[in-house]
């Protein structure tokens, strides 16, 4: 289960708002599948149909949230004309088995949703909207 407070549920979906009709993409940071922090970061590909995290932002990020004594616990994106569901290319470009894939789709109403892919296969993880 992931933990995400309502605070950074609107951050995704102010950031996401900003950036439609392209998917808007980052890192959501904590611990013990807390989220605390968001990382809105460019989508380089400039799609509204995938995404590709800016690498210097990426590893600038990964070392703000270590010298912070946070994890990367997932990636978040948004669909901006789809369902929150994964893409065949989001699973595809799925490569770290340990960290979840968050996805807000912007259609009405918008939906946030968590899962964790492993060699394709794909679970939906349970998201606790905290306070």
């Amino acid at each position: 289960m992931l933990t995400i407070g309502r605070k950074l549920i609107e951050e995704i979906y102010a950031h996401g708002f900003a950036e439609a009709p392209l998917e808007a993409c980052g890192y959501l940071a904590g611990r013990d599948g807390v989220a605390t922090k968001y990382y809105p970061m460019t989508n380089v590909d400039q799609s509204a149909e995938h995404f590709t995290l800016d690498p210097q932002e990426q590893f600038a990020v990964v070392k703000e949230a270590r010298q912070s004594g946070l994890q990367i616990l997932a990636v978040a994106h948004t669909h901006p004309s789809s369902p929150a569901r994964p893409s065949p290319e989001d699973i595809r470009l799925a490569y770290d088995p340990n960290i979840l894939y968050v996805i807000y789709s912007l259609l009405e109403p918008p939906t946030i949703k968590a899962f964790r892919i492993r060699q394709g296969a794909v679970s939906e993880e349970e998201i606790n909207a905290g306070a």
